[in-house]
C-alpha cells in the first residue's frame, strides 16, 4: 500500500530531511586522510543522539545480511558501493567514500547518500561520482505531478548510459515516510511514461548508484556490504523528495558549501 502524505506530514519529512543533508555534509567535511571509518560512525551517533533522531538502520534486519545492522551509517570505500558497514579502517589518499544514512525525527524518516574523494582525486573518480549526481538531479526533474514511475528511471538510466556506465537492476530507489523503505521500488533505469502515476503527496527516495566497468555486484562474507563484482570503483547519490502539486520538493538539500573532494590537509577526527 502506497501512502500519500499531506502538505503537513511532507513538511515533518523535511524537518528530518534538514538534519539528515546538514549531518552528511558535516560528515564529507570530516572524512579526510588518517580518519577511521569509525571515527565517522561514532561522529553521526553522536550527532543522531543529541538531535533527539532516532537511526532508521540500527537494527534493521532485511532478507540480506547476517543479523541486525548494529551501526547508524552505510559507509563503503572504494568498490564497495552499497551497505558498508563501518569498521577499523583508516581512510587513505585518493579512496572514494559512499556515505549513506537515515533518520526518523517524531515519527518521519528522510534518507541521503553522497560521495566523495578523500584526499587527492582520480579523474576517473570525479567522473563517476558526477554522474551520479547528474542523474539524481535529472531523476528528480522528472519526477512531476501527473507524470509516471518510469520518467524517473529513464532519465537515472539515460545519463548513465550517456556518461558510458551499465546499470544495475537489483537495487534501487523506494517509498518513504513512516518507515525507511516503503512501496514503490524506484529503478535506476525504465522505459518513460510507464508505471504508476507520480500523484501529490507520493515521497520516495531516489538513489541512482554505478560502478565504473560492471553492472554486477557481488556480496561481502558479512552478508551486507555490496561491491562491483569486477573490483571497479563505485559511487552513489540520493535524495528524498515529496511530489507537490508544482514539481519535486527535495527534502534533505544539503548545505552548498557541500563538495565531492575532501581537504587532505583536515586533521582526523577523534570518536567518541
Amino acid at each position: 500500500m502506497i501512502e500519500l502524505k499531506s502538505a503537513d506530514e511532507i513538511g515533518r519529512m523535511a524537518v528530518a530531511g534538514q538534519f539528515v543533508g546538514e549531518l552528511l555534509a558535516e560528515l564529507s567535511g570530516v572524512a579526510a586522510v588518517g580518519v577511521n571509518l569509525m571515527d565517522l560512525e561514532h561522529h553521526a551517533r553522536r550527532r543522531i543522539e543529541e538531535r533527539g533522531a532516532e537511526s532508521c538502520y540500527w537494527d534493521y534486519a532485511p532478507s540480506f545480511g547476517r543479523g541486525p545492522f548494529r551501526n547508524v551509517l552505510c559507509l563503503s570505500v572504494n568498490d564497495a558501493v552499497l551497505h558498508g558497514l563501518p569498521h577499523d579502517y583508516v581512510l587513505r589518499d585518493g579512496d572514494l567514500l559512499s556515505i549513506d544514512m537515515a533518520v526518523g525525527i517524531d515519527g518521519w524518516v528522510a534518507d541521503s547518500a553522497l560521495s566523495v574523494i578523500v584526499g587527492t582525486p582520480d579523474p576517473a573518480d570525479r567522473k563517476l561520482i558526477e554522474c551520479t549526481e547528474v542523474a539524481l538531479a535529472a531523476g528528480i526533474a522528472a519526477a512531476q505531478p501527473g507524470g509516471r514511475l518510469g520518467d524517473i528511471s529513464a532519465a537515472i538510466g539515460e545519463v548513465a548510459h550517456s556518461y558510458g556506465y551499465g546499470v544495475n537492476g537489483e537495487f534501487g530507489g523506494h517509498g518513504i515516510g513512516r518507515t525507511m523503505h516503503e512501496a514503490p521500488h524506484v529503478a535506476n533505469s525504465g522505459r518513460p511514461r510507464r508505471g504508476m502515476r507520480l500523484d501529490p503527496g507520493l515521497t520516495i527516495a531516489i538513489e541512482p548508484w554505478f560502478c565504473r566497468s560492471t553492472d554486477k555486484i557481488k556480496f561481502d562474507p558479512d552478508g551486507w556490504t555490496i561491491r562491483s563484482a569486477d573490483g571497479s570503483r563505485t559511487a552513489h547519490s540520493e535524495h528524498t523528495i515529496a511530489i507537490t502539486p508544482t514539481g519535486p520538493q527535495v527534502l534533505t538539500s544539503r548545505p552548498a558549501a557541500d563538495a565531492t573532494t575532501t581537504d587532505p590537509s583536515r586533521k582526523p577526527a577523534t570518536a567518541s
